[in-house]
Order: structure tokens, then sequence, then C-alpha cells
């Protein structure tokens, strides 16, 4: 058994077509079919459902899958470990976070960091909560920015910010004159949100809970920038945090208060606590939390 049959098969598990995973992986499909025939032989048990070149894992298969990710998962903790010894200043830190966070604090985060440690490498994803989530657990990234609060067994939190929430109404809604509004007197209005899982969608349907209410959806998008373009445009009404209403020159929807409930949420710092983290990740972990408590400090 070697370790590019198990690349082979960990890819044909996830795309589930031979076809595919072929092309993914630049060889033959008659080559991949043939490793995975052999694989399957040496274990003495069909990994697969087969439905032409479309397959889908079986029982024995899903379970095998689990073993083999755990396998990719400490021969990369195993490469860090020895970047560790040769260096901890020419590491590389896989680094996830959101969208809102990506677009007004990444670069002024990224750049302090690289102005001190020049030889330390990323490589960054944007990504819902709900997905990041899920990358941490099958150890694709080190570290995360997220909200809200991942409240999870074997998972480390730091808290790094709170942020208001704003009502986003367009801009000739009654209640746009509004300083101030309960978030309750929108409990009619269509919604305009992201997709479950988004951070920002979860707490969204848990503030209009809070206000008695269940929001009525009518889009469900990827992006802050998009939702906040469909209220503008007379489509609904959004919770929009407050760092998605800077640096914004295009036309705006009305920006709101809410009085009741208190309606912010908290964006911090997420990792696996029991799975090794590189000295170059543990040192961009470090600055993370100083970097945000200093930008804290400036704002009091």
């Amino acid at each position: 058994m070697e370790l590019q049959q198990l690349k082979y098969f960990q890819t044909v598990a996830r795309l589930q077509h031979f076809t595919h995973a072929a092309e993914e992986l630049f060889i033959s499909q008659p080559s991949l079919s043939r490793a995975i025939a052999n694989l399957e032989e040496e274990l003495g048990a069909p990994l697969f459902d087969r439905l032409g070149r479309q397959v889908r894992l079986n029982r024995l298969g899903r379970t095998f899958l689990r073993r083999v990710e755990r396998i990719f998962v400490e021969l990369e903790e195993g490469k860090h470990e020895v970047a560790d010894l040769i260096g901890p200043e020419r590491g590389v830190v896989t680094f996830a976070f959101l969208h809102t966070v990506g677009a007004r604090l990444l670069p002024g985060l990224l750049s302090s960091f690289r102005a001190q440690h020049p030889h330390i490498d990323f490589r960054l994803s944007q990504n819902s909560a709900g997905l990041m989530l899920q990358q941490l657990e099958e150890g694709e990234i080190d570290l995360c920015i997220a909200s809200p609060s991942y409240q999870k067994a074997g998972i480390g939190w730091v808290n790094l910010m709170t942020e208001e929430l704003f009502l986003a109404v367009p801009p000739n809604h009654p209640l746009a004159g509004r300083g101030s509004v309960r978030l309750i007197e929108v409990a009619e209005e269509n919604f305009i949100s992201l997709k479950p899982a988004n951070g920002i969608r979860q707490i969204t349907d848990n503030l209009c809970r809070q206000a008695g209410f269940e929001p009525k959806i009518a889009f469900e998008g990827e992006e802050m920038n998009t939702a906040r373009g469909l209220v503008a445009a007379g489509l609904g009404v959004s919770l929009v945090p407050e760092l998605a209403w800077q640096g914004i020159s295009d036309p705006l929807p009305a920006r709101l208060r809410i009085e009741e409930p208190l309606c912010q949420r908290t964006i911090g710092l997420a990792w696996m606590e029991e799975r090794y983290l590189s000295a170059a990740a543990r040192l961009f972990r470090t600055f993370i939390i100083d970097y945000f408590a200093q930008r804290e400090h400036e704002l009091t």
C-alpha cells in the first residue's frame, strides 16, 4: 500500500467520480481505476458502490477514509515539526477568515506581521463560519477568525473584538428617517440574509427570535455586499455588521441602530487544541491576539 494509492482513494471519495478525479490528479482514468482496484484487492474488500464512472463510498469505504484522512493530517503535522526544528521563521500558516474581516482588517494584520516575520508564508482562504469549522476539524487550516464563537469540545477560542450590528433598510422605507428602532418593528418585513452556514445568518435568526419573531427570509446570499445592495434596491431589510459599512462608496441603504435586543457579534480566533500547531502558527496566533488587543486599546 502506497501513499499515492491513498491520495487517489481520497480524491475519488471526495469527488465520487473516476473521470473527474483522474482529471484533478492528472492521470488517466484507466490508471486510476486500476490503482483503486489494486487497493481494494489488497484490503480484501470493495470500498465503493459503482454506478458507471460515478461511485459512492460504501460503509467499509467510509471507515477506511477516516483512517486515510488521519494519515495525511499526521504527515502534515510531521512536516510542521520538522520545519520547526529547521527554524520557526520559515514555516507556512494555513489561515481562514470571515469575508468582512478579510476586506476590512486582514490587510493591516498580515502586513504588520510580515514586516516582523518576512519569511513566514500563508495559505489563505475566506469562508463562512460553518465551513471554517469543518476545515479546522479536518486539519485543513491551522487557525481561523470566525463568528459566532465555536462552543465545541477540543476547539480553542479567544475573543478578539465585539462589533455592533445595524438594521439596514431601503432609503425610502418608513423607518429610514429614524435614528434607532426596536427589532420587533420589522417583524413583518422580508429579510435579506446570508446562507444558514454563515455566522451572520445564525446571529440574525437568534436575534429575531429574541425579539419574538421568525424572520421571513426573502433572499439567501454568500456575501454581505450583495445583501446590502439588495436592501438599497428596496427588496427587504437586513442586519449588517459595523465592519461591512466601512469603506463603502456605492449607494447605501439607511443604517439604524437597534435599541432592543442588544445586537452585536463577537469575532474570535479558533484552533484545534489537541492538534499540533507549528511554531510559525503559534507565533501568528500570539500576534493576532496582541494586534486586536492593541487595536481595541487605540479605539477606547
